[in-house]
């Protein structure tokens, strides 16, 4: 038996695997780009097959396409999600930059099966693509994609490592530590104060975030070929939003105007920045996690990490901040991800932006990404670490920065000679400070005392 089968389109013959559901377009794509060996992202294709069955309901509504062809096509595109669809969509990342090649394999493969369920044939073109471009159906699959990740990962991802963090910050609230300017001894912070910082940080990335989801949620649907919606009914992008919405349980609405969306990609490029954003506070919160717990001997040793691998090949007994490090890493990769949708979305020439495959990969991947790490950074490292309280103690017994509150009271310089033989003698401010003023050490001792001082000397 033969392992190929004869299919054709408008540019002649082409042969194609023989179990395949794709037709003849998917398989020119597949010849013409193999260059990453990557396909398009499953959220992706998930979406993408939601689409279908949204635009299929809306046709069937509309009477564009029968009753029974839109119900085949609606089951074909139900069944691919409940099973293993991606081995349906082969596609290269680099493709055309409509994503056309990803239109039309989608089409092809939901034909197929909805042409088996129905008995008859169902068309790729004229009843699965009924009202639809690829120049509209893939700027909206991006944007219908990113939604459905926010919504369902990455959005509760950040929530939950807000609260892991909250959570600690009152658990740690009685430990006090020698803040750092530039990573040099400064006044002391609790430890508690430090991670509120992190927590504020999310919180306000995550809430620039949600203010992008209506602008996410509008979609570039029912303009087809280039904004104008030739082919597609009045009524499809409105009634193609409400299927959809049905779908997803998300809320997604049309466009204000669709040449806006399907020349552009600024709303991807706009959740992109938002994510770089996010990805920058992780590092922040990765690499003080990673100096608080370095050492144990010579470094800070403010704080113990989790261990969970050992952390050398040589070294026995070595414990690296692994968690800490993979998520520094995610940061570094999300923010590369936005320089690549910023030039990408660069690319909109007149009436369609060709570069829509590799912004919706880079957006996925971000969104995963940040989703994956932030619960990991949450759970293996924030929740579970220990506070070294004696070597937080050292510290602040020994930092003469504390001698910043006589400022008031003896002056600047005064208190920058104290300071300095402080630092000279190795030996404790307040003894110091007791030797060169002429207060006494139970108002010193108020004066110096740590707590006192976070919370700014009240």
């Amino acid at each position: 038996m033969s392992n190929t089968r004869i299919e054709r389109d408008s540019m002649g013959e082409l042969l194609v695997p023989a179990d395949a559901l794709y037709g003849a377009q998917t398989q020119r794509a597949v010849n013409n780009f193999p260059i990453s060996h990557q396909r398009m992202p499953a959220p992706f294709i998930r979406a993408l097959i939601l689409a279908k069955a949204a635009a299929a309901k809306a046709n069937v509504d509309l009477k564009q396409i029968s009753e029974s062809q839109g119900k085949a096509i609606v089951d074909a595109a139900q069944g691919l999600l409940e099973g293993d669809f991606m081995q349906h969509f082969p596609v290269d990342i680099f493709q055309t930059g409509s994503g056309t090649s990803s239109n039309m394999n989608a089409n092809e493969v939901i034909a197929t099966l909805a042409s088996r369920l129905l008995g008859e044939p169902v068309n790729p073109n004229d009843h699965v693509n009924c009202g639809q471009s690829s120049n509209d159906i893939i700027p909206t699959t991006i944007h219908v994609s990113a939604a459905l990740v926010l919504h369902e990962q990455t959005l509760p991802a950040l929530l939950h490592l807000v609260e892991v963090i909250e959570r600690k910050a009152v658990e740690v609230h009685p430990f006090i530590k020698t803040g750092r300017t530039h990573l040099m001894d400064a006044m002391p912070v609790r430890m508690s104060q430090v991670l509120e910082g992190w927590a504020q940080q999310l919180k306000a990335n995550i809430a620039h975030l949600q203010g992008l989801l209506p602008s996410l949620q509008a979609l570039a649907q029912g303009g087809t070929a280039v904004g104008t919606g030739v082919n597609a009914h009045p009524e499809f992008a409105t009634r193609f939003s409400q299927q959809l919405s049905s779908l997803t349980q998300v809320r997604f609405t049309p466009g204000k105007n669709l040449f806006a969306l399907i020349g552009s990609q600024d709303t991807a490029v706009a959740v992109s920045g938002q994510l770089k954003a996010i990805a920058v506070s992780l590092m922040k919160i990765a690499n003080d996690l990673r100096w608080m717990n370095s050492g144990p001997l010579a470094g800070l040793g403010e704080i113990e990490l989790e261990g969970l691998q050992p952390g050398s090949s040589i070294m026995p007994g070595k414990v690296n901040p692994v968690i800490p490090e993979a998520t520094a890493m995610v940061a570094a990769q999300v923010i590369g991800n936005d320089s690549v949708i910023t030039v990408a979305g660069q690319s909109g020439n007149f009436e369609l932006n060709v570069m829509l495959p590799i912004i919706a990969q880079n957006l996925l991947s971000s969104l995963e990404l940040l989703a994956n790490s932030s619960r990991l950074l949450a759970d293996k490292a924030i929740a579970s670490f220990k506070v070294n309280e004696p070597k937080l103690k050292e510290a602040l017994a020994r930092n003469p920065i504390l001698v910043t509150a006589l400022n008031p009271i003896i002056g600047y310089q005064k208190a920058a000679e104290i300071a300095k033989k402080a630092y000279q003698q190795g030996r404790p401010v307040i003894d110091v400070a007791l030797e060169h003023t002429d207060l006494p050490r139970s108002q010193l001792e108020v004066l110096l005392d740590p707590e006192k001082l976070t919370a700014g000397g009240v």
